[in-house]
């Protein structure tokens, strides 16, 4: 595993500005950060030694790096997802590549749909915690040591000090924010409302169809993590009526500049 994850990052270090200090991962309709990096260099995942495409909707498949608030930034405009057929391993790779080239902090977003009754279509969820429904982790198989341990300890995967800084961050830009736990679901199709009644008795705050895994990655190869959720719609059942991935693209354009000036701003603190 280490020798794939090092060609890789030889590709790339080769190709970089700058090391990077800092790794964003986009998620769907939230590429726009991508465009406010200075003297962004674009490296097509297709082009780099032991990379899949991305195929989901709203997604770039892409690398993009340069500099943000002051900090050298890699950034996935565009992650891979398991409801694509891809492994787990593919999809958590670019996080231990990031990790190989030096970053210091993973910073995930994502869109999600809202299972907390208390919440409202565009607001933000800063994730605490995670529930594992995809059926699948990345850790399965043989474990390189020099990758992880073999058992993960997921206590801090969402790290205290992150969130804290976030949520410093967003009162300070005036942006009311939520907490909570974010349901890994594996897709594509939406899910039930009777599903999310469970979800919702489970705990969950939000679902989604991303993120855990690469979490889980994060957590094994020791990277700080902060995670952030756009609800872009209210889950199954709540408002009575059916659920469209337009719509869920639709309503992260229309968010994404207070997600962006919150992701920036806890860059630039970093």
């Amino acid at each position: 595993m280490i020798e794939k994850i090092r060609l890789a990052a030889d590709y790339l270090r080769d190709r970089l500005p700058a090391a990077p200090q800092v790794g964003l991962v986009l998620g769907s309709g939230l590429g726009g950060l991508a465009d406010r990096l200075e003297n962004p260099v674009y490296i097509p995942y297709s082009e780099i030694p032991g990379f899949v495409v991305s195929t989901a909707p709203g997604h770039a498949g892409r690398f993009v790096a340069g500099q943000l608030a002051g900090r050298q930034v890699l950034c996935m405009q565009g992650r891979l997802h398991f409801y694509e057929g891809h492994s787990m391993e593919d999809i958590v790779f670019p996080v231990r590549v990031m990790k190989e080239l030096g970053i210091e902090a993973l910073i995930l977003t994502n869109a999600a749909g809202g299972v907390n009754l208390e919440f409202s279509v565009g607001d933000l969820m800063i994730i605490e915690d995670h529930i594992n429904f995809m059926g699948r982790n990345p850790l399965t198989g043989p474990n390189d040591e020099e990758v992880g341990p073999r058992f993960c300890d997921m206590t801090f995967a969402y790290t205290p000090a992150l969130r804290e800084l976030a949520l410093r961050v967003a009162a300070e830009q005036g942006v009311a924010v939520r907490t909570g736990v974010y349901l890994g679901y594996m897709g594509p199709s939406y899910e039930t409302p009777a599903e999310i009644r469970a979800f919702r008795t489970l705990g969950a705050d939000a679902v989604g169809m991303s993120t855990v895994p690469e979490v889980i990655a994060a957590s094994h190869c020791g990277l700080p993590v902060l995670a952030i959720s756009l609800i872009t719609n209210m889950a199954a059942g709540i408002e009575k009526k059916k659920l469209s991935g337009d719509e869920v693209i639709a309503i992260a354009d229309r968010r994404a500049q207070v997600l962006q000036d919150l992701v920036q701003g806890v860059v630039a603190k970093l």
